[in-house]
């Protein structure tokens, strides 16, 4: 069942929405050659902490990984593609990208959002990926009207990615999101037939998530049962928001 926000909850979701912009480029301004994860993961959670929140992510549990998650950020750097944890080991080297992606519960509405930060300077294809990842992103946003249906979401960003030689990662997927971090509807970046169509209507919420790849679209998970990298070792790079369906077009909760 996809849950429709009245304007009240929406103006809840947009503090929380706008709390993870915050907290997500004040880390990403941080982020330099020699820096490691777990000290973006300490700033994170003080601001969060300190705003009064609760982090989404911290104890989240996942049946596939069959534990709790214990950060407030997923750090998910070069062939990384989504839940790479925090570490105080491999500080960021120049011409690498890290993913963050983080979420909050505030006034009991979540906020998420994810953005790919390149490290000093990187390689024209690297800066290419970010750049198509982040466009799909906003192609995406911008279809994010009512009569749509959730297809015309997936279907831009599928296209565009493609045309550009870039592969859609098929494992993981956007959501719904309101009092529960993960509502329905799951919102691929590709067309699944064997998904739910359903059409936008006003008050409905979507966590849109391009995740991207250099080389193939295979992945696969960790020893540490969350890390999920590419299969061939080709760099993966995630863009997030969360955007609301209202009668005057989309509304991105999760920024200014």
């Amino acid at each position: 069942m996809i849950i429709r926000k009245s304007q009240a909850e929406l103006g809840k979701m947009r503090r929380s929405g706008l709390l993870v912009y915050q907290v997500l480029h004040s880390v990403a301004e941080m982020v330099s050659e020699g820096v490691t994860t777990m000290e973006l993961e300490n700033a994170a959670a003080k601001m969060i902490a300190d705003a009064g929140a609760r982090p989404a992510f911290k104890g989240y549990y996942s049946a596939a990984a069959g534990n709790r998650y214990p950060f407030v950020l997923c750090t998910s750097v070069n062939e990384q593609i989504v839940h790479g944890m925090p570490s105080t080991k491999n500080p960021l080297k120049k011409g690498d990208v890290i993913s963050i992606d983080t979420g909050v519960q505030l006034d009991g509405y979540f906020g998420d959002s994810a953005i790919t930060v390149p490290v000093g300077e990187i390689s024209a294809s690297l800066q290419h990926l970010l750049d198509v990842t982040k466009n799909s992103l906003e192609m995406a946003i911008d279809k994010v009207r009512e009569g749509n249906r959730l297809f015309d979401i997936c279907s831009t960003v599928q296209k565009y990615v493609e045309t550009n030689g870039y592969s859609i990662v098929r494992e993981f997927v956007g959501h719904g999101i309101g009092t529960a971090l993960h509502e329905e509807p799951q919102v691929p970046n590709y067309v699944d037939k064997n998904n739910e169509n359903p059409r936008l209507k006003e008050g409905m919420v979507l966590a849109i998530e391009p995740m991207v790849n250099l080389g193939k679209p295979a992945s696969k998970v960790l020893s540490d049962r969350w890390t999920a990298v590419t299969q061939d070792g080709s760099a993966s790079a995630h863009f997030e928001h969360c955007v609301a369906v209202t009668k005057d077009g989309p509304w991105v909760l999760t920024r200014p």
